[in-house]
């Protein structure tokens, strides 16, 4: 690539050159949400800037294939396999069925990503979708070895494993309980960074979703899923693997033991992990009540994209302060921004050599460890250029491809009755694509999202369904 690109990798805890199995071509795996609750906004920092990695790689020249997963089953209240299902747990809380609940939170999580412009993945895989893939799985496990059975589970023995904290870097004991703070210990593994791949007879009375195994009826453990999901559809190489830094140990870590154990190879090139959001009480999180969403933000009246552009005036690995009296200062900037960039004329010729000396230094900004922050900065730099505004409004658009922060989109409200045929057309494609999204087929459904963009018809997503209007 032209342009040198270079990210922290958690697993070498230093900031590498950015290399590919296959030149060119990113095999990119982002954890997805377990689907038991709404996402918050700390969760939606990561896929914030996750979004901005993947566009920011394609717009650098790489063919980029992302791949999320989505939890619906076996994710326990403690990392340490102990607790409940989270699913089982969501479901109870609200009278509904665990897919009930699936179903609900999983569209939540889109129609927020649509707000905050990221883009859908590639391949979105439910958890569920994927038993057979994560027995055979499991199979190899036992007969290479590293796979045992005790008090009715499957547990990968995490003895076997030369360095088993590669990702962590620290030793068998300190272990990182303090990374999380739910992790509790199972008195069924030989040792106690052990975990399950396979639930049977624990933590099986109240287990809505279970499935036959050689091993008996049950469920798939947590870890296992994101393994099988990435072989599927990325094969035996990974190039970058994302989450919060949450995620580390002993999510991340437990997909490395159990993948190169399968695979008899070195598995991911890259780790991207994301900081925490704290507020003034702390890191975020569901397990404390009251968590700040998207729905939130629009509540209270502010553009879900102040909140992105919040997350990028920040650097992914610095923690992130939130609070209200912040984003009122991000709201009047990114309105002044907004406005700078619409006032500028699109009429007359783009000069190139300007449009590529610009475009030249985002990508080395965005290059040099996804410097979001810097990149705000240069759309600065752009609007005080001597040069004419169709220049700088070329510069800017190609900069928000990345960003996605809507610069160069004009916002209007609703403008009242609209056409009977264009209204029944908008109607039928929003039929279609609540069809799709019931059908868990996000690829179409963003697909039609964006035809209708394509075509000035902005779909907005909200709790009483999908509005529209004409811009």
């Amino acid at each position: 690539m032209e342009h040198p690109i270079a990210f922290y990798n958690t697993a070498t805890k230093t900031v590498d050159p950015f290399e590919t199995h296959t030149p060119g071509h990113v095999n990119m795996y982002t954890c997805g949400p377990t689907v038991y609750h709404f996402a918050h906004l700390g969760n939606l920092r990561s896929y914030i800037m996750e979004d901005i990695l993947e566009k920011f790689l394609r717009s650098a020249g790489y063919d980029v294939k992302r791949v999320m997963n989505i939890t619906d089953v076996g994710h326990l209240s403690s990392d340490a396999d102990t607790g409940e299902d989270k699913m089982v747990a969501g479901a109870k809380r609200e009278h509904k069925t665990v897919m009930e609940i699936a179903k609900f939170y999983t569209d939540a999580f889109f129609a927020d990503c649509a707000d905050l412009n990221i883009k859908t993945p590639d391949v979105v895989e439910p958890a569920t979708n994927l038993i057979p893939e994560y027995i055979h799985l499991i199979e190899v496990l036992f007969e290479k070895g590293y796979a045992y059975e005790a008090g009715g589970n499957i547990y990968f023995d995490t003895s076997k494993l030369k360095d088993y904290y590669c990702l962590t870097g620290h030793k068998q004991d300190d272990l990182m309980v303090g990374v999380r703070d739910d992790v509790d210990q199972d008195e069924n593994k030989r040792n106690p960074a052990d975990f399950v791949l396979w639930f049977t007879k624990s933590k099986f009375e109240n287990q809505e979703l279970r499935w036959e195994s050689p091993w008996g009826t049950g469920y798939p453990g947590w870890h296992i899923e994101c393994s099988a999901i990435s072989m599927k559809h990325l094969g035996e190489y990974l190039d970058i693997h994302c989450g919060g830094v949450d995620n580390i140990f002993p999510h991340h870590t437990n997909e490395i033991a159990q993948s190169e154990a399968y695979l008899g190879h070195p598995w991911c090139r890259t780790w991207f992990h994301v900081q925490h959001l704290n507020d003034k009480g702390g890191k975020m999180s569901k397990s404390k009540g009251g968590f700040l969403t998207v729905s939130t933000l629009k509540e209270q009246g502010y553009d879900p994209l102040v909140y992105r552009m919040f997350c990028l005036q920040s650097h992914y690995r610095k923690p992130l302060e939130f609070s209200f009296e912040v984003l009122d200062n991000v709201k009047n900037t990114y309105e002044k921004l907004r406005r700078r960039v619409l006032d500028l004329d699109p009429a007359g010729e783009v000069d190139q050599a300007v449009f590529e000396d610009f475009r030249g230094r985002f990508l080395d900004a965005l290059g040099n460890d996804l410097n979001s922050s810097l990149g705000i900065t240069l759309i600065y730099e752009v609007l005080k250029a001597d040069t004419n505004d169709a220049t700088k409004r070329a510069i800017i658009a190609d900069f928000d491809r990345v960003l996605s922060l809507d610069l160069t989109v004009e916002k209007e409200e609703p403008k009242g009755e609209a056409d009977g045929d264009l209204a029944a057309y908008v109607e039928s494609k929003i039929a279609e694509r609540a069809q799709a999204r019931k059908d868990r087929n996000f690829a179409l459904a963003d697909q039609i999202r964006n035809e209708l963009a394509e075509q000035g018809i902005v779909l907005k997503d909200g709790k009483d369904g999908t509005t529209w209007e004409k811009v």
